[in-house]
């Protein structure tokens, strides 16, 4: 039947309330159809819950919706995003315009929610990380104590992920009472029945992690209404499993794997709005459906005109200010000792620095910074270390929850080598444009002991392979100082730095030319007017290069290049003059893949790398086995130049 305003008003609102999300579900539907790509059953079974939070208890300003106060919503499963916007253009976040250009180039409603679009707090997809992200920012609020929740939309695949229950693992140590999550239990997945891969008790698993558990229909509003009402007095966070039927509505397709990745047919469309009981219109919304929507929501809208992503920036200019003067005096020191002290004179000028290690502190020399400003806990919301234990990939996930929420300035430890771990946040940071300090330590063979488990090979070059990432390998303390205060002027970017665990010297390389150099990314440090040959080198290859200057008389120009990506922003007379084209000799030195570096040294260079795992002992001993050490780089070098 077709409701008129009349027909409508007669109903109860029980039944108002089951005609909005079959609208809502109509409208998914006819987005997926009409985009040609999409998912139409996993918003079809948790259209209830989703409706009944953002109708009745997601506080929002439609008029300013970066309020600080807003509460957050985080759709881990992304891919039920169509959902999500429907909520949006019913409370007069998006037009039925955005609804229609589901999925096309530029639009406010791409496949996957986008932290750019309207409404939208964070970039989801990658299953999981939501979870991780809606943990971060609920982490923030409890600092903040903005009295906000954080409603956290998941499916089965998002549970399955392990970074989830890392990440919960930590809400329920930290007892973050703010969360909402809700979780979609439809027991379907792409592949099938999730009994084929799953028989887990998370209700068990997530009551062991000290969360509060509610086991609910999904589809039925009052208990959905109390499930939440319930969390708002929880001390814990909430998980609310709602079981659910994907697809729930359609005319063919409940409890259908063919429903989660494939639109419906024309016909599909036409039985599956029969059977919800509305017209076969494309996109069917009547003016008064959205009217009811918004009269529910009138409590609900906040008035506050702060905006959340605050970046601190007069925090950052004393920052600035203070590091500039730094100056490390001891002429032997390793990088990640230089970056603790770096990090004391940070936290001294920027109060929301927050940050820590995955149980790395005193490898990652965050260990001075944990005592003096002491663990979060329950019971110490002042507290700005966050001891994540060993969990790398929710430690990121985390971090760029906290990021997103705004007002903070957080930074995460680990070795370089378990960086790997967590890639696909360190990703997710440069696209979302969080500012968030990634410091990775032992970052070459020269761990030594540990073995080629711990020694990065391939890391540094995987890690400036990722867009709007900018890695820095400082080669001694001092450009260390200035590798931090470059990465405190990036506010729409996150970086990584790569610190040393041996000792490295200074060079008395002057002060000024140093502070230059870092900011452009690539620095001459020891020049001729006509060298034999030019040596680019990073972290602890450049004082190699210097050694190997020295034993071939001096002859040549050594550059130091702490970061590719500040180098790339420079003017094309600067790059050609780091880049040398006037010699025709010339050499890199890393402590890693040489891949990549032909961008300095040409197709007819020499790249000294590392392109095989390394060994377990000393260090020194582990470069001479790999060829390099300063005797076999030297030999290199020399048959190289005389060809």
């Amino acid at each position: 039947m077709s409701y008129s305003l009349s027909s409508f008003e007669k109903l109860n609102k029980s039944d108002k309330d089951l005609f909005i999300v079959n609208v809502i579900k109509g409208l998914t539907i006819d987005g997926v159809r009409k985009a040609n790509s999409g998912h139409p059953g996993g918003p079809m079974s948790m259209a209830d819950m989703a409706y009944i939070a953002y109708s009745e208890f997601i506080r929002l300003n439609p008029k300013n919706i970066d309020c600080s106060i807003r509460d957050r919503v985080v759709f881990s499963a992304g891919h039920v995003s169509m959902l999500q916007y429907c909520l949006l253009f019913f409370a007069n976040i998006l037009t039925l315009k955005d609804l229609k250009n589901f999925r096309q180039l530029k639009s406010n409603t791409p496949g996957h929610p986008e932290v750019e679009k309207p409404g939208i707090d964070a970039t989801t997809g990658p299953l999981g990380q939501g979870v991780g992200m809606g943990i971060g920012m609920a982490l923030a609020e409890s600092i903040k104590k903005n009295n906000n929740y954080t409603y956290i939309f998941a499916g089965d695949g998002d549970i399955q992920e392990p970074v989830t229950l890392g990440a919960a693992t930590l809400a329920g140590h930290w007892k973050l009472e703010k969360i909402i999550m809700f979780y979609d239990s439809n027991e379907i997945q792409i592949a099938g029945n999730t009994s084929r891969v799953d028989s887990t008790n998370y209700k068990k698993i997530f009551e062991a992690m000290n969360w509060n558990v509610i086991e609910i229909d999904g589809h039925n509003h009052e208990e959905i209404r109390s499930a939440i009402k319930m969390s708002h007095k929880s001390a814990k966070p909430n998980l609310i499993i709602g079981k659910t039927v994907m697809a729930k509505g359609s005319a063919s397709f409940e409890n259908n794997s063919q429903a989660h990745g494939a639109p419906f047919s024309i016909e599909e469309i036409k039985k599956t709005k029969i059977n919800l009981n509305i017209p076969n219109e494309e996109f069917y919304c009547p003016s008064f459906a959205k009217e009811y929507f918004l009269n529910k929501r009138k409590k609900l809208n906040i008035k506050n005109s702060k905006i959340a992503r605050d970046n601190n920036l007069n925090d950052y200019s004393k920052a600035l200010l203070s590091l500039s003067k730094m100056l490390i005096e001891e002429n032997s020191i390793s990088t990640r000792k230089a970056f603790g002290k770096i990090l004391e004179k940070m936290a001294e000028t920027i109060p929301t620095l927050i940050g820590g290690s995955a149980d790395l502190d005193e490898s990652n020399c965050t260990n001075k910074f944990a005592e003096k400003y002491k663990d979060y806990s329950p019971n110490n919301h002042r507290g700005r270390n966050i001891a994540f234990g060993v969990r790398e990939f929710p430690m990121g996930a985390i971090l760029n929850g906290i990021a997103l929420y705004g007002g903070f300035f957080p930074f995460g430890g680990t070795f370089l080598t378990f960086s790997d771990y967590m890639r696909s946040s360190i990703r997710l940071a440069a696209i979302q444009k969080n500012q968030i300090l990634f410091e990775f330590t032992h970052d070459s063979i020269f761990v030594g002991e540990d073995g080629p488990t711990h020694q990065p090979i391939e890391q540094l070059m995987s890690l400036r392979a990722i867009p709007n990432l900018y890695v820095f390998r400082p080669a001694n303390a001092n450009e260390a100082i200035f590798s931090i205060i470059e990465s405190l002027k990036l506010v729409s970017s996150p970086s990584a730095i790569a610190l040393s665990r041996q000792n490295l010297q200074n060079n008395n390389i002057d002060l000024k030319l140093t502070r230059n150099g870092v900011k452009k990314g690539a620095y001459i440090i020891q020049d001729l007017k006509k060298p034999d040959f030019v040596i680019f080198a990073s972290g602890s290859e450049v004082e190699k290069a210097i050694e190997v200057n020295q034993h071939l008389g001096s002859k040549g120009r050594i550059i130091s290049v702490p970061c590719w990506e500040l180098f790339e922003k420079q003017t094309k007379s600067y790059k050609n003059k780091i880049l040398s084209f006037d010699c025709k000799k010339r050499i890199s030195i890393e402590a890693g893949i040489s891949q990549g570096w032909e961008k300095f040294v040409g197709l007819d260079g020499l790249p000294i790398g590392i392109n095989s795992y390394g060994f377990s002992a000393p260090g020194e001993e582990v470069a001479k086995t790999l060829k390099f050490d300063r005797k076999n780089i030297l030999k290199k070098i020399k048959l190289y130049l005389k060809k």
